[in-house]
């Protein structure tokens, strides 16, 4: 029996844009700009006092002109308050793709929000994002990660958040992210034993190209799928550096071109270009040429609306 984790479908998660839901227009700035994702955040960027009026914003922009062609994530209050309870009142008449946790502690927050949204008869393709920002988090990011392989589960993607990670740890925020990495690359190992999805926490300065740049390039070799950003001018440098390149997507092809010769069939090992291929490789390969093709057909779809 393979041990080999389940994957979820494929999605384009290099960027995640954090959108202000009581800023209106960053919110309808989203429908023009090229990020895979929106994460529309009614926690921590909206003050306490502006929480109904950042909800009655969510509630007229996805009303009036529903984004088309970006997963469109909720970002809600902790459950344990009035403004989450509200939030998820919000989240259930909206039914975005995605709903985000913040502050996940360990498993069991993932199953509370799991038992609302079933309680509420919510759609299964409506998916949990939790994001891992605390000690706590970082510690229990394998058993939260498992808990998105119990039958029902809709825990999809853990979201890393190292401003509240650093305020609570007292690590220094300082180029390179050294003392960090161990804890970043946690999550990476959690979710990839567990079939999901990592994106790496935001770069706070989006006025520093080199900076956010090398940042991309670290995050993307330690295996996250994205980045979470914090303006659009952060999009373009963290599709580029997410996306697969073309030199990858050939080696891909070629491998999946490898496995489909009749004189494969029934081999866990072939020889493709001069290089031992497993059929693990072949899995990897056809993730990489679909989001190839998923890149390719919204640019496509983009300059017909030029």
């Amino acid at each position: 029996m393979s041990r080999n984790p389940t994957p979820r479908s494929v999605r384009l998660r290099r960027s995640v844009l954090s959108v202000p839901a009581i800023n209106l227009r960053a919110l309808e700035k989203t429908h023009a700009v090229d990020c895979d994702a929106v994460i529309f955040d009614l926690e921590d960027s909206v003050a306490p006092e502006k929480k109904a009026e950042a909800r009655e914003n969510l509630w007229n922009f996805f009303s009036a002109r529903p984004l088309q062609g970006k997963e469109r994530i909720i970002r809600i209050n902790d459950l344990s308050t009035n403004f989450g309870l509200a939030d998820m009142e919000l989240v259930i008449a909206l039914n975005p793709d995605a709903v985000l946790l913040p502050k996940v502690d360990e498993p069991q927050d993932v199953m509370a929000l799991g038992d609302l949204l079933s309680e509420a008869d919510a759609p299964d393709d409506l998916r949990i994002w939790a994001m891992i920002e605390t000690p706590r988090g970082i510690l229990n990011a394998a058993v939260i990660a498992e808990a998105g392989r119990t039958p029902g589960s809709r825990l999809d993607c853990l979201v890393v958040g190292l401003n509240d990670l650093r305020k609570e740890t007292g690590v220094l925020p300082q180029p390179g992210r050294n003392y960090l990495v161990p804890w970043l690359m946690q999550v990476v190992l959690a979710v990839s034993a567990y079939g999901l999805d990592a994106i790496d926490s935001v770069f706070n300065d989006f006025r520093d190209e080199q900076g956010f740049d090398a940042e991309c390039l670290q995050g993307r070799a330690m295996g996250f799928a994205g980045k979470m950003l914090i303006h659009p001018a952060q999009i373009e440098p963290a599709n580029r550096h997410f996306g697969p390149d073309p030199a990858a997507i050939a080696e891909a092809e070629a491998i999946i071109s490898a496995f489909a010769d009749p004189a494969s069939d029934g081999l866990n090992v072939i020889n493709a270009g001069g290089r031992m291929v497993e059929r693990l490789h072949l899995v990897q390969a056809e993730s990489l040429v679909h989001k190839a093709h998923l890149i390719a057909a919204r640019q496509a779809a983009a300059r017909k609306t030029m």
